[in-house]
């Protein structure tokens, strides 16, 4: 059972406000400047930018936003200069964590995450200290009213996924990172629609976390998700779906 993805299941319900949902687009923006920076402007032969894209026109983002980040991460618009920094680190109860961050100064996002972990019972890790125990894969939740597991099964397997996970209210869909888009196409295609969809670093293993650990964990991925230069943390945590909605309701 994925911790993380019950946690991005059920925030994804949560109704968003006006400054989630301008935040939500901060991010987004950032990630296609950061693609179209890495691997050229044309969606069409970068992956990761055609996936920032679809991920931002899912969310409504207007296409003359969607251009213009494109043209900053090319240089073709000045714009701010970013850098991708990802940091590794533990939790509450041992649990690994990775924060991938996009900032405008590498020394003050240093310090704020340090303070962050300190704060909330973790604390930074050596650079590889963590990442091992993370893999890079295709990772695609579908809310269980959605459709069958029969049906699930049967299109996503067909189209490349390696499993397909029951984690409480939501299918979660493990792919190798050059079958997530094939799979989440076929689901798409089969009237299916995704509450998330992302080329992800999942777990290897997970850590159960109960009682006042699993909500000092909970807070801490919030106050880490809620810094503006933070675009995405996993963790290896396994939290309880009712001790979550305890958290976040």
């Amino acid at each position: 059972m994925s911790g993380h993805s019950k946690w991005a299941t059920i925030k994804h319900k949560k109704a968003a406000t006006d400054a989630k949902r301008g935040r939500v687009f901060t991010r987004l923006i950032r990630e296609i400047s950061i693609a179209a920076r890495a691997g050229g402007g044309d969606p069409d032969t970068n992956p990761r930018l055609r996936t920032a894209i679809q991920t931002a026109k899912n969310e409504n983002m207007p296409n003359d936003n969607i251009e213009r980040a494109v043209l900053r991460g090319t240089g073709q618009l000045e714009g701010e200069q970013l850098e991708e920094v990802t940091f590794e680190g533990y939790g509450p109860g041992g649990v690994g964590m990775l924060v991938r961050t996009v900032t405008t100064n590498r020394n003050r996002i240093v310090g704020e995450i340090r303070h962050i972990f300190a704060k909330h019972g973790g604390n930074m890790a050596e650079a590889g200290a963590v990442s091992w125990q993370f893999h890079r894969k295709g990772d695609i939740v579908v809310p269980k009213e959605a459709a069958d597991e029969e049906t699930m099964m049967g299109i996503v397997l067909d189209a490349g996924a390696e499993d397909l996970r029951d984690d409480g209210s939501a299918w979660e869909v493990v792919t190798p990172p050059e079958a997530f888009e094939p799979v989440r196409d076929a689901l798409v295609k089969a009237g299916i629609t995704p509450a998330s969809a992302e080329v992800s670093m999942l777990p290897q293993n997970y850590i159960k976390l109960t009682g006042s650990q699993a909500q000092q964990m909970l807070r801490l991925v919030e106050a880490l998700e809620e810094h503006d230069d933070v675009q995405q943390v996993y963790a290896n945590f396994d939290i309880d779906e009712a001790e979550i909605h305890a958290a976040v309701s």
